[in-house]
């Protein structure tokens, strides 16, 4: 999304090289903070899948352990004590 963002902010052109050139200088501006950022939440949410969450308790699960990498394994008791369905 970041990435994409940056890249509509340059000047629109029809030239394949140049729509090239702005997608490499889009994706080289993205700052290694979001990158990271992006990689965590990732994780989160394949950590999520794996142990049988589906997308809205994969959503409730990530927001309600924002900081950790991989979600505790208790987390399906956790979701039933929520009542997250």
């Amino acid at each position: 999304g970041y990435a994409k963002w940056l890249y509509w902010l340059y000047p629109v052109t029809k030239k394949e090289e140049e729509m090239e050139a702005n997608v490499h200088k889009a994706l080289d501006t993205v700052p290694l903070v979001c990158m990271q950022h992006f990689s965590n939440h990732s994780k989160q949410f394949l950590d999520a899948y794996q142990q049988g969450l589906n997308g809205k308790q994969a959503a409730w699960a990530s927001k309600r352990y924002q900081g950790h990498q991989v979600l505790p394994e208790g987390i399906l008791k956790e979701l039933d004590k929520n009542s997250v369905a």
